[in-house]
């Protein structure tokens, strides 16, 4: 009885249609994600394009977007081996095979091309990878090279169950022959691969219930050679001489069809039988790569390797724990996070930026959970809020499983060797390396400075030059020769509303006005700075050398962090916005009342382009690996205090929806909260979910009346010892900071940082004190001895509170006069009675307003060691009016901020600056001292 003919073309149209439907059903679920499919081919070889056609056939039948990468003969294996780098990390691709033979005049490894793809895409399944998966039985977790693989479905659809059956491999070959033995034997036969050295073939061959044939020579086997009722699947293509033919030749098997069906129970054609059969296994791959990657997508899970530590007591210095943890390659913990190399530029082993298409890449991801952490009003005793936001973090990633970024800012070199000294946490809570992360980093604050002095150094200069020369001279040197505009000189003769582009045709008047900024020296509000702490810097005279021709005038230096710039870097969502921001920063009035911008000065498009790396944020790492972004620094007491809205959204989309975003805002939350909300959030569009409300027993007993602390001298005994009275009377900064942040409508959970001198029923009264006022949810917290374990119930109080109701809303209306707003901020958050504002700062409301500004949001310029704006004043004073002495504007930044008492902006070195321990080791070039 004749072989029933198992046709290739009837199953695999099956099992498209299937594919189809899933591809359908997939799209449905997930708009804007679907399978995708790369065939990177060398050359242009005819069969290799008649196969790819047919990949792309089927690919477009089912629904799969598929490419095709053609490289020309002359490619090298570098060139190879970058296209797939790219497609590797190409999200939309979920499927990558190369069309072998590589078509090619350079010399190129076959080997290490098919193992440059990564294992996840290996949908041919040709891998190391992928063939050792499959050779040790680990069939669910790899690709099945897609010939066995078709071989193995047609034989399921004879009905003959492989299990016990004796199998015939003929060919050892890495496509077929080795991984169809590898199948056939994990799927329970007892397999026995021939080949060119098998002494007896015939009689191997005659034991076969099950034969699969793939040794590359037309007809070898003969059908006297098969079992009566045995399974033949003929994998050959040859093609031999047929002068009946059209192209003289005929395709033909390594089977004697004709002889083998006489005694062959089922059969395969050739063609028509295992090749449809390869295409239709590639597109089921595809698609099996594709579900994987959306359940991947759809946990969210990220596949991080944490460090464990190693706990001392006592607590060892901050530097030496820090020396005691290896970080792991910042490279790695890319990957680890769903980074792509071509979005990151590596600083050193430690250190990488992030690029901003990142988020592009991203745009369609949920967004986390946000979570902002603030404190108390700060005391010299320090509330560890760096700490405790990188314990938070450290705790929820490699505690609880979850994703979770920390979002810090960058710390200013002049506290660091001035008299704060290092800000990345600390004990086992930290950023590490804590060298690189307190000192250069990866150079953005350096950038600030030049781009913030190249904007004074341009104010002087125009300011000298149009007093020295006529409007003709000017205008013959800002457009040299009369030929034409720069394109920044065309923006400007549009502001000022002259519709020309030819140099030659402004009138007199119009190239007065073109020409002639005609500063007010009296109205420069831009400062040069330094990233150095130097009062003899808060007020100087320049312009004091005879080559300025009297042309002097008083100025100051500011500290780089406190420069406009900053804020503009740390509020900016895009390098279009940035330019836009910095094209739009008032540097000065003209005589007239006019507004003076760094476009005016045709300065915003250099300083662009000294601010493209900064941009970036900084990725670094905690001693439990997990992932920082380290960008931006302004003061909170002069700026808003946060890190930046970049790496807020990036981190956001990275974790996913059922990750946590844990920024933290500068100083108490009547300074960083506050201007987080009404500021950061009102440009970022985004939305947080949870407060952390940082506090400690002995700070609080400070706010309660307890004695000053002097740096040197021992602690006063109420601070060491159990004090519940001056604990409660203190707990009323406690109670106006939870009130402050409750007013935004965001659940507070208060985290107890505790000392060893804490006393338990301290710790239960402050715990007590806190859900009476209203928080969420108060916890004890030991991470700075124990890391992320002695954050964990805090953590867990943060999950909760994430999911409480909150109905976040702004605490004023920008476009409320400057004085309203001003006057809500004082009274709502400080706790004051009224304001006042004093002459100067009447008079710039009133510029202000005139000049179009006066719908900016408001960023309290005030100290810090206070709710009011005496620094002695501590607790939770009222009934006090807050004087406002000035207002300045930060337009490009976006707000505008009032100066409350006297705020310096240039903070100036101690008698012992910290720089007196700071020192390297020129051996192992190790810094000592730092922290």
């Amino acid at each position: 009885m004749a072989a029933q003919v198992l046709s290739g073309k009837v199953v695999s149209t099956q099992i498209r249609e299937r594919l189809k439907e899933e591809v359908t059903k997939i799209k449905a679920e997930m708009p804007g994600f679907g399978p995708g499919l790369a065939i990177l081919q060398v050359g242009n070889r005819d069969d290799s394009n008649l196969y790819i056609s047919m990949k792309l056939k089927a690919a477009a039948e089912i629904g799969i977007h598929a490419i095709h990468v053609r490289l020309p003969k002359s490619a090298t294996e570098d060139e190879v081996l970058r296209n797939i780098v790219q497609i590797n990390e190409d999200p939309s691709i979920h499927g990558l095979i190369v069309q072998l033979p590589l078509d090619s005049v350079n010399p190129i490894n076959t080997e290490k091309v098919t193992n440059a793809v990564s294992p996840e895409k290996d949908v041919d399944g040709l891998t190391s990878i992928n063939a050792g998966k499959l050779a040790r039985g680990d069939l669910g977790d790899c690709f099945v090279p897609c010939t066995p693989k078709g071989c193995l479905e047609l034989i399921r659809q004879t009905g003959v169950s492989v299990v016990g059956k004796t199998a015939v491999v003929i060919g050892r070959s890495k496509i077929v022959g080795a991984p169809m033995h590898d199948l056939l034997l994990w799927n329970h036969a007892t397999v026995t691969t021939c080949h060119s050295k098998t002494a007896d073939l015939a009689g191997e061959v005659s034991k076969a219930d099950i034969l699969v044939v793939g040794a590359g020579k037309p007809e070898m086997v003969k059908g006297s050679w098969i079992k009566q009722g045995a399974v033949v699947i003929d994998c050959g293509i040859n093609h031999v001489p047929d002068s009946t033919k059209p192209g003289g030749k005929r395709v033909v098997g390594d089977v004697d069809f004709n002889e083998a069906k006489e005694r062959a129970s089922f059969i395969t054609p050739v063609p028509g039988g295992v090749g449809p059969m390869t295409v239709a296994m590639l597109m089921e791959n595809t698609v099996e790569s594709a579900k994987r990657v959306l359940q991947s997508c759809l946990k969210g899970r990220w596949k991080i390797q944490y460090s464990k530590l190693n706990l001392l007591q006592p607590v060892p210095s901050d530097i030496e724990i820090s020396r005691s943890c290896t970080p792991k390659p910042i490279e790695k913990l890319t990957k680890e996070i769903g980074l792509f190399s071509h979005e990151i530029e590596l600083y050193g082993k430690t250190k990488a930026k992030i690029l901003l298409s990142t988020l592009k890449r991203l745009k369609s991801q949920p967004d986390g959970r946000y979570v902002v952490v603030t404190g108390i009003t700060p005391t010299p005793l320090g509330e560890g809020k760096s700490t405790t936001t990188i314990g938070l973090v450290q705790a929820l990633g490699a505690h609880l499983n979850l994703n979770v970024f920390a979002c810090v800012r960058q710390p200013s070199q002049g506290p660091t060797f001035g008299i704060k000294g290092g800000a990345a946490g600390g004990g086992y809570s930290q950023v590490i390396p804590m060298e690189e992360f307190n000192l250069h980093l990866t150079g953005d604050i350096h950038a600030i400075t030049a781009a913030n002095n190249l904007v004074a150094a341009a104010i002087d200069a125009r300011m000298f030059h149009e007093a020295t020369q006529s409007d003709k001279a000017l205008f013959s040197r800002l457009v040299p020769g009369g030929s034409e505009f720069s394109p920044i000189q065309i923006k400007r003769l549009k502001k000022l509303g002259i519709e020309k582009e030819d140099p030659n045709m402004l009138t007199e008047e119009e190239i007065n006005r073109f020409v002639r900024l005609d500063i007010d020296p009296d109205t420069i509000t831009w400062q040069r700075v330094m990233d150095t702490n130097d009062r003899f810097l808060r007020q100087i005279t320049i312009g004091q050398a005879a080559t300025e021709k009297g042309h002097s005038r008083t100025a100051q230096f500011d500290i780089t962090v406190a420069s406009e710039i900053m804020a503009v870097l740390a509020l900016t969502d895009s390098l279009e916005d940035m330019r836009r921001r910095l094209a739009n920063m008032v540097v000065a009035s003209s005589k007239r009342g006019k507004p003076i911008t760094a476009e005016d000065l045709g300065v915003s498009g250099a300083l662009t382009v000294l601010m493209r790396d900064a941009i970036k944020p900084n990725l670094m790492q905690t001693l439990e690996g997990t992932p920082v972004f380290v960008h931006a620094g302004p003061f909170a007491n002069i700026a808003h205090g946060n890190s930046s809205i970049l790496a807020d959204k990036i981190a956001l989309k990275l974790v996913g929806p059922e990750g946590f975003v844990v920024s933290e805002a500068g100083f108490g939350a009547d300074i960083g909260m506050e201007k987080f909300f009404n500021i950061k959030c009102r440009y970022s569009g985004l939305r947080p979910h949870v407060v952390v409300l940082v506090a400690t027993v002995r700070a609080l007993k400070m706010h309660g009346g307890g004695p000053t602390v002097t740096a040197g001298i021992p602690l006063p005994k109420e601070y060491t010892e159990e004090n519940l009275e001056l604990l409660e009377k203190g707990c009323s900064n406690l109670w106006k900071q939870i009130e402050n942040a409750k007013a935004f409508g965001v659940p507070v959970v208060v985290a107890v940082n505790s000392f060893k001198t804490d006393t338990s029923a301290e710790l239960e009264l402050l715990c007590r004190l806190s859900k009476e006022a209203g928080a969420f949810d108060a916890v004890r917290c030991s991470h700075w001895a124990e890391g992320g374990k002695g954050a964990v119930d805090l953590a867990k109080a943060v999950q909760k509170a994430a999911e409480a109701p909150s109905n976040f809303k702004f605490l004023y209306d920008v476009e409320l006069p400057i004085k309203d707003k001003i006057r809500i901020i004082a009274q709502k958050i400080y706790g004051a009675s009224d304001i006042e504002l004093l002459p100067e700062a009447q008079h710039k409301a009133e510029v202000y307003t005139r000049q179009g500004f006066g719908n900016l949001p408001i960023c309290m310029a005030k100290t810090h060691l206070s709710l009011s704006h005496d620094p002695q004043v501590k607790g939770a004073p009222t009934g006090f009016v807050l004087p406002i002495r000035d207002i300045r504007a930060s337009v490009g930044a976006g707000f505008l901020y009032p100066l409350v008492g006297t705020m310096s902006t240039m903070p100036g070195l101690p008698t012992r600056p910290c720089f007196y321990d700071i020192d390297l080791d020129p051996e192992t070039e190790q810094v000592n001292g730092l922290f």
